[in-house]
């Protein structure tokens, strides 16, 4: 199944001391004017600021915590994108291009501005989430700082960031920061038993594993095909320093019939590697991580782990042969052995 809408989605595990931040600043009524949500992909950021989003726009005094029951008016009018002092900014669909711009574009952050400085509709705050600001332009970033530097009354800003190092440091000085971390395996294998009901407990315990601490890559994982894909993966690093020629090729085939596989295929083949090396750096590789890991010296692992990104970033950016790359790809994973 897709990962839930972040708007709609009631359930978040893993970051209480986060909510309780929030909540409790809240409560106090010491409420800074914009928080800066951060941490890895798919751990919750968005779904954090949403909650956080209605619970300033609900009704009456404010309540314990941030939960708030889907039936509740503001909940619902936030999850159809309908409620007059809620606005979102993000990357948009480029009609002209038919597809997502890569950037967020500067006249949707021109909009914060106004929208920010009109009185709140129902009388509360006025409340707006910047989804993904590490992709913003330099344009569409000057004019939120012009934002940030004037700040209006009864407004919050909430912007959620995959990768603060990609803004402004002046923006980032301006923000109150709250860093969310990877789920622990314990909440991720309750948010999976909750959405993947029907998946056997082994295949969960294996996206669990696979994801990291981010329920939301596990999600992704599990509806394009992730298990199978990581199989492949198993095949060509447990095939490793013998690796035959031929599998890049064979790997190419099998990921033919899959729209995202070749970003699938590569995200798990680096995450594979990263894992082997860290592990055995801490001296807690597992037997095939160990043997995996040496292979090659530790800096050698990371130039191919650099190579290796570089492959897929420009495959992926420049629209290249992906059979080609996977080809060249795992030709870099067989070179000779340090």
């Amino acid at each position: 199944m897709p990962a839930p809408d972040p708007r709609a989605n009631p359930l978040l595990l893993g970051h209480a001391e986060a909510e309780a931040t929030l909540a409790g600043a809240l409560a106090a009524a010491r409420l800074h004017h914009a928080w800066l949500i951060t941490g890895p992909e798919g751990v919750g950021k968005a779904t954090l600021a949403y909650r956080f989003a209605r619970r300033l726009l609900a009704r009456g005094a404010p309540a314990p915590g941030l939960d708030m029951d889907p039936a509740d008016p503001v909940f619902r009018r936030i999850a159809a994108g309908s409620h007059a002092d809620l606005l979102t900014v993000e990357r948009a669909y480029d009609p002209k291009r038919r597809r997502m711009r890569t950037q967020i574009a500067v006249e949707d952050v021109r909009k914060i501005n106004g929208f920010m400085s009109l009185t709140p509709a129902e009388g509360g705050w006025r409340v707006v989430i910047v989804d993904g600001a590490e992709e913003l332009n330099q344009a569409s970033a000057n004019a939120l700082l012009k934002v940030l530097e004037e700040p209006p009354p009864r407004a919050i800003l909430l912007l959620v960031c995959s990768a603060p190092g990609r803004l402004l440091p002046t923006i980032r000085s301006r923000c109150r920061r709250l860093r969310l971390s990877p789920l622990s395996d314990a909440d991720m294998g309750r948010l999976l038993s909750q959405y993947l009901p029907e998946l056997p407990d082994a295949e969960r315990g294996r996206l669990v594993t696979l994801a990291e601490g981010s329920p939301g890559r596990a999600l992704l994982l599990a509806e394009e095909e992730g298990l199978a894909i990581a199989t492949l993966v198993d095949q060509v690093l447990g095939a490793l320093p013998d690796l035959p020629a031929t599998k890049g090729y064979e790997v190419a085939d099998a990921l033919g019939r899959s729209e995202n596989g070749y970003g699938t295929f590569m995200d798990l083949l680096r995450a594979g590697i990263a894992a082997a090396v860290r592990e055995a750096a801490r001296g807690r590789a597992d037997p095939d991580q160990a043997r995996l890991a040496a292979l090659r010296p530790l800096d050698a692992w990371g130039e191919l782990w650099h190579a290796l990104t570089r492959l897929q970033d420009e495959t992926e950016r420049f629209a290249l042969d992906k059979r080609q790359a996977i080809v060249a790809g795992l030709a870099m994973l067989a070179g000779n052995p340090a």
